[in-house]
């Protein structure tokens, strides 16, 4: 039969391709959003039931109901819109498969792993939910997506209804699959929160042992089940099942509410904390989260449902003396049966003959054309190792390729793990996989948080120690050379260099100036010689000329009669010479210097004729450096932040220079902060510009 949505525009927005599936009150179709451009799911409430105002009026309480949940885990409504007659939600298409697919694909229980990375994503959902007062109902794998990624979404929060409504009566719709129903839905009693919890247990159970807790020939008896007896604990039949795994499954199933988890939360803290260490021992005790609560009320109105033949069932009238309520359930239900019987026993017999006959024909059909070769031995592959390889080379090993089809999941930072290596797969090393299903998803590491390497030439070695704690990095013992360029105390040269990738934790080198290099040079003899002479011998031995003492004598005026050192001597370079320097006798004309550290040449006749003086000839002076540093020692010094909310900026300065300017926040409490000093130092704390601590430190001890 032609579907007569396909191809419609609604509201001039989205598109209808095709049908993708139906439930209980509507239709569900792929469409086209024009506005957006992406595909979406669209939900339109069925053409019989829209006629119906009580069908619309939950239609459209579902609709706000699941509106008001915004969850990665929870399948995303995007709109609620009317169109014509037309009541529709445009939600988040999904691509997967429900979870009950997953688990009949593998035909065999999950690795408790894989069970757990789903269960955790269902209760966050859940918990997410109950938080906006909305309780699902109907928790069952086949309402579970499973995505390429792993990772999973609840949907069709199509029976969900606000905590406040308080109902407590359950329909046929309502009841979902019976096989995941809590006893107080199966018994018509007043849920909550818990109820989904129970639920999500049986989904566990599911996945752990690989069958359902409770099988029976119908509906009614399932339910009863449920209410009446205690299914077997999953080690009972899959013993690699962890203890705590198993305690927390049968928690959230305990058939008394109070048994069972208060809330998501408290499920999900004991989920992460088995997570951590699967060996944690929760205390739970299996007896006691199978005690069953009993009855202090007389039953209520059990809900209607068909059973196997299509009956209705109700029971509204209260026990027999000594009867528990599921006994008198039970008795009426049998009753009522044995009477159907009864009257229909001979065409029952006759339909049921009829139907043998033609199941047969059918069978026989299927086996022929299609199932023979099912029974073929089916090829297995044996998952390979890939976690701590490197994803290219991964790609580019064809014996994994060829079988195998590698897709790249999230990626994650990591400090342990370089850029590009497997951190983890899903499927695990050594599972088997058949023809069909040789996916597996890698999370691949991004390495670690990386920064660029600051700029700390010719900083003070102080200020460059307080660069690299700001950075999160750390120094090693720096190596100490002469430079005659970069003054004494500050950075010559350092590596990682600047603009290089570091992450917290690498270790900076430093190469710190000592200042120029100090060589030694030998005192010629000045003395016979004339002043300028001796000045241009102190230049080319790089000394420096001292005083001038000018005393009476026979010699020439400006003969060097003694030098200070001596000839000989071993000085340092830049030393400076003192010369005694002969005036002439006591009747010579006044003998007068030229300015100390000069030399001023007589003048010489140029080829003009004219007389020119060549400019003064300057001796080298050694660059002006600041007096040597004493090497900082570091100290770390407490500092209460004060707790409570926000952040707050803190300071710190040592010997009243600063050396802590940053910000924290206050529920850190007390924190212990390094800061550089040189002997005994005055350290002071302030907080927002607050003084609030004046303390002494001695750095050298």
């Amino acid at each position: 039969m032609e579907d007569l949505y396909i191809g419609k525009l609604l509201d001039n927005r989205y598109e209808i391709l095709e049908q993708i599936g139906s439930g209980g009150m509507a239709v569900v179709y792929k469409a086209k959003c024009h506005r957006l451009n992406r595909l979406v799911a669209l939900k339109i409430l069925k053409p019989d039931l829209a006629q119906d105002a009580e069908f619309r009026r939950r239609f459209h309480d579902e609709s706000q109901a699941v509106a008001m949940l915004s969850h990665p885990n929870i399948v995303a409504v995007y709109d609620v819109s009317k169109s014509s007659d037309l009541e529709y939600i445009v939600m988040e298409l999904i691509d997967g498969i429900t979870l009950k697919q997953y688990m009949q694909r593998k035909g065999e229980a999950l690795n408790w792993r894989e069970a757990l990375h789903f269960i955790t994503q269902i209760v966050r959902a859940l918990g997410h939910a109950h938080s906006r007062g909305i309780i699902h109902r109907d928790i069952k794998p086949q309402n579970i997506m499973v995505l390429r990624d792993g990772s999973v979404k609840v949907a069709d929060f199509g029976i969900a209804r606000l905590t406040s409504a308080h109902q407590a009566t359950l329909t046929q719709e309502a009841l979902g699959s019976v096989h995941y129903i809590s006893p107080e839905q199966a018994k018509g009693s007043r849920i909550d929160a818990r109820s989904d919890l129970y639920s999500a247990g049986v989904v566990l159970y599911e996945m752990l042992t690989g069958r359902l807790p409770f099988e029976g020939d119908s509906l009614v008896s399932v339910a009863i089940q449920h209410i009446s007896s205690i299914p077997l604990a999953p080690r009972e039949l899959n013993p690699e099942v962890p203890e705590a795994l198993e305690a927390i499954t049968m928690k959230a199933m305990a058939p008394n509410m109070d048994h069972r988890y208060l809330d998501a939360d408290e499920m999900l803290r004991d989920l992460e904390e088995f997570r951590k260490n699967p060996n944690i021992n929760f205390d739970y005790s299996l007896e006691d989260l199978s005690t069953r609560e009993e009855p202090d009320e007389p039953t209520r109105a059990i809900p209607q449902f068909s059973g196997a033949a299509g009956a209705t069932v109700r029971s509204s009238h209260p026990p027999r003396g000594g009867e528990k309520p599921e006994e008198a359930f039970e008795e009426e239900y049998d009753t009522e049966r044995r009477q159907k019987r009864k009257s229909n026993l001979g065409p029952i017999l006759m339909g049921v003959g009829a139907l043998l006959i033609f199941f047969i024909g059918i069978g026989y059909f299927l086996w022929v054309t299609f199932l023979s070769g099912l029974f073929v031995p089916t090829t297995q592959y044996e998952v390979p190792q890939l976690e701590g390889r490197m994803l290219e080379e991964v790609m580019a090993d064809t014996t994994v390729t060829d079988i195998f089809t590698i897709v790249q999941g999230s990626i994650v930072e990591d400090t342990d793990a370089p850029a590009g290596e497997i951190l983890s797969q899903t499927p695990e090393f050594g599972e088997k996989r058949k023809a069909g299903d040789l996916t597996i998803t890698v999370e691949v590491s991004a390495g670690p948080a990386t920064m660029e390497m600051s700029d700390l030439f010719n900083k003070e070695y102080r200020e460059a120690l307080l660069e690299i704690q700001r950075l999160g990095l750390k120094a090693d013992t720096p190596d100490y050379v002469p430079s005659e360029t970069v003054a004494r105390g500050y950075v010559i040269s350092f590596t990682p260099q600047k603009g290089t990738l570091v992450v917290p934790g690498d270790t900076v080198h430093l190469i710190i100036s000592t200042g120029p290099e100090e060589k030694n040079t030998t005192v010629v003899d000045f003395t016979g010689k004339d002043l300028e002479e001796a000045k241009k011998m102190l230049l080319d031995n790089k000394l420096t000329l001292g005083e001038i003492e000018l005393v009476e004598d026979m010699s020439l005026p400006g003969t060097v009669l003694k030098q200070e050192p001596l000839a000989g001597s071993e000085v340092l370079e830049g030393s400076v010479v003192k010369l005694t320097v002969s005036k002439g006798p006591e009747d010579s004309p006044e003998f007068t210097p030229p300015p100390n550290q000069s030399v001023t040449p007589q003048p010489t006749p140029s080829q003009a004729g004219e007389t020119q003086v060549p400019p003064s000839v300057e001796p080298a002076k050694p660059p002006v450096l600041p007096s040597p540093s004493p090497t900082p020692n570091f100290k770390s010094v407490p500092v209460d932040l004060g707790g409570g909310e926000g952040t707050v900026q803190v300071t710190i300065t040592v010997g009243g220079a600063s050396a802590y300017d940053n910000v924290a926040g206050r529920n850190l409490g007390t924190v212990n902060i390094t800061v550089p000093g040189v002997g005994v130092q005055e350290v002071k704390i302030y907080l927002d510009g607050i003084l609030v601590d004046t303390r002494t430190v001695d750095f050298s001890a």
